[in-house]
């Protein structure tokens, strides 16, 4: 056992460093297996020889970043620890180039970035990851990103209209009023990306088409970006009408949360089923998300681990 003594030359450094509820720390300490303590302006790092040598070296190199800049964000952590342990894939992800050139958007996380890989090579990817993880961001991202490039000529953004718990059934207005909640996320999403009058356009010429799920039954969608959100509320014949309908140089992306099923009761899910029924196809990705990958306010990662340990403590 090695231990490594780091000071902190003003305590103001030490909430930058360590990040919000010290997911810096976290992050580093489960990368290198080594217990970290911060005690009187010092940070003690104790493990094994080599795994305290890198862990050191990665906190002085955020420290310094502190003391220069005054911030240090999850790309910066993970750009220091993938220089330290040479390895590419903690490196945040490639921007993804979307139509408005002022803003930026990169995977932000290791298990982000494969996302994004999966989804660029290869022509249907399932996603699976609890609440805040990116998938319908990052998903409809890459899909402004091939429409600009103009890889394919339509967007195409479906959820189920399966409500959580709630029925929305007697809600005031068209049919149209009566699913928009359900398109809502999908919209907020395009509206991150895209200026206002470029969306309008865009829908207004069938470009962007954003439909509930029943909407896609007896089409053939060809050179089109087509995602699938909250897939975890799809039947499984639902799931099977979905996927044929991939026409010529198309894509899909299917995501959800598996932990989170609003279909009745004894109904499988049509998303639980595909991962198993597709797996080992050849141009089928597959990748699951974590709890290391949410990326929303930093209490939705404590939200999501409390009900997860929940159920456990009462067993």
């Amino acid at each position: 056992m090695t231990e490594a003594t780091i000071p902190l030359v003003e305590p103001k450094l030490a909430l930058p460093v360590f990040g919000a509820r010290d997911q810096h720390l976290r992050r580093i300490r489960e990368i290198f297996n080594v217990v970290i303590t911060h005690h009187d302006g010092l940070i003690r790092v104790s493990g094994d020889e080599v795994a305290v040598s890198r862990a050191r070296q990665v906190l002085e190199e955020l420290t310094a970043l502190a003391e220069r800049r005054g911030t240090v964000d999850d790309d910066d952590v993970a750009g220091v620890l993938a220089t330290v342990t040479g390895d590419e894939s903690l490196r945040p992800g490639a921007a993804i180039d979307i139509i408005q050139p002022a803003r930026q958007i990169r995977p932000r996380t290791p298990g982000q970035a494969r996302y994004a890989q999966a989804i660029r090579g290869h022509d249907l990817v399932l996603a699976i990851g609890p609440a805040g993880t990116g998938k319908t961001y990052l998903a409809v991202a890459l899909a402004v990103e091939a429409l600009k490039h103009q890889s394919i000529r339509k967007i195409v953004l479906v959820r189920p209209a399966v409500e959580a718990g709630e029925s929305l059934g007697f809600l005031p207005g068209d049919l149209q009023a009566k699913i928009n909640p359900y398109l809502r996320p999908l919209l907020d999403a395009l509206h991150d990306m895209l200026d206002y009058d470029q969306l309008k356009r865009f829908m207004e010429l069938d470009v962007i088409e954003v439909i509930p799920l029943a909407y896609m039954r007896g089409r053939t969608l060809n050179e089109a970006f087509i995602i699938l959100d909250e897939a975890q509320n799809t039947t499984v014949a639902q799931m099977k009408m979905f996927l044929t309908r991939m026409g010529t140089s198309s894509k899909i992306v299917v995501s959800g949360d598996i932990t989170q099923v609003d279909l009745p009761r004894n109904s499988r899910s049509g998303l639980t089923d595909a991962l198993s029924r597709l797996r080992g196809i050849e141009g089928v990705g597959m990748v699951e998300l974590t709890n290391a990958d949410i990326v929303r306010h930093r209490l939705v990662h404590q939200i999501v681990l409390a009900y997860e340990e929940r159920p456990k403590k009462r067993r």
